[in-house]
């Protein structure tokens, strides 16, 4: 059984708008990352993933590098402990 580490991703910058999020859910859902991921009324999108460590770190670094016409600014993670999310899901 492989370990699972949990990040919480704060993307800010235009991030909004620009399919961020359901971009994000299809990313996770080719690397099998459970999780999250909703806009946050100061602009930014939050991001939980849930999965492998290596598959989170590419979720990671495709959040740092946007979608499309995204723009990311800044990117804040904070490590947490896995809760044993099963399907990544879009608010």
């Amino acid at each position: 059984m492989s370990a699972v580490v949990r990040r919480r991703i704060v993307a800010a910058g235009r991030v909004q708008g620009v399919w961020f999020r359901d971009s994000t859910r299809r990313e996770a859902a080719r690397l099998g990352v459970a999780g999250s991921a909703r806009n946050l009324p100061d602009g930014t999108v939050e991001v939980v993933a849930e999965g492998e460590p290596g598959a989170v770190d590419r979720l990671e670094a495709f959040v740092r590098r946007g979608p499309g016409h995204a723009e990311v600014d800044r990117v804040e993670v904070t490590d947490e402990a896995p809760e044993g999310l099963r399907e990544f899901t879009v608010a």
